[in-house]
Parts: structure tokens; C-alpha cells; sequence
């Protein structure tokens, strides 16, 4: 259980939110408490601790976009490396339930060591996930 990153976020709706997370991206749900407005529930978030908190669902998150190579992207958003095949085949699951981009998948530092797949999405309540494979996971942090 060492060096999990542990996460908390406002969900809106709890229960879209463990349909998001754990039907449609394929996460488990671990533990989790009832409660009128303290609510919350822990997602296994691919080894990490992802703790969702019952949250208004009609409360904008807003965000602002901030300029990288590949355009404009969402801050704040967080996300996780998959590997390829975990990756194409969240892709395809995404695609196959019609659930739309924030930013649609993309190639970034073409042929370099940090070459990677990337793409945003949206949960209910507006945060914004990024999904990515590297080419050279072993090369991230060299």
C-alpha cells in the first residue's frame, strides 16, 4: 500500500458517480459512508485511493485552459497511465457508449521518449481526467 496517491474530489451525484467510475471505466468501489450531505465513497482508481465526496450536482467546477504543445488544456484535471492495451480498450469502451471528448485522443511528443497518447474526458460533476499511455513508461522520470 506504500506511495498510493490518495485523491479527494466533489462528485455531485454519488451514484452517477460509481456508475461513471466503476461501470464505465471499469474501477471497483472500495469503501464508503452514508450520510444527508457527508457522503462519500472510495474508487479504486488503477491502484490508487480516488475518495468521491457527494457534492451539489448543479455547482459549475469551472476551470481555466492553459497552453501545452497539443493546445489548450483544462487545469485543473488529473488522470492516469495505462498501458496500451488497457488504453485502447478504455478508448473503444468510451467510444462504443458515446461519451464525448473534453479534448479527443491525441499524439504528443512524436518520436521522442516521452511520446504519448492522451485524451480528456468529463465525469457527472465536471472533473476533467486525463487518460494516457506512454510509448517509454520506463523513460518518465529518467
Amino acid at each position: 500500500m506504500a506511495h498510493r496517491f490518495h485523491l479527494a474530489l466533489p462528485a455531485g451525484d454519488l451514484d452517477d458517480a460509481v456508475k461513471f467510475y466503476c461501470d464505465l471505466l471499469g474501477c471497483s468501489k472500495g469503501n464508503s459512508e452514508s450520510g444527508d450531505s457527508d457522503s462519500w465513497v472510495d474508487i479504486n482508481f488503477w491502484g490508487n485511493e480516488l475518495t468521491l465526496h457527494a457534492s451539489n450536482p448543479n455547482q459549475s467546477l469551472g476551470g481555466v485552459r492553459h497552453e501545452v504543445d497539443m493546445g489548450k488544456v483544462l487545469v485543473p484535471h488529473f488522470g492516469v497511465h495505462l498501458s496500451a492495451s488497457e488504453f485502447a480498450a478504455l478508448k473503444q469502451r468510451l467510444n462504443d457508449q458515446g461519451i464525448s471528448y473534453v479534448d479527443e485522443p491525441y499524439i504528443r511528443f512524436k518520436g521522442s521518449d516521452f511520446e504519448q497518447e492522451t485524451f480528456f474526458i468529463s465525469d457527472p460533476a465536471g472533473n476533467i481526467l486525463e487518460i494516457k499511455t506512454m510509448k517509454h513508461p520506463d523513460k518518465l522520470f529518467d
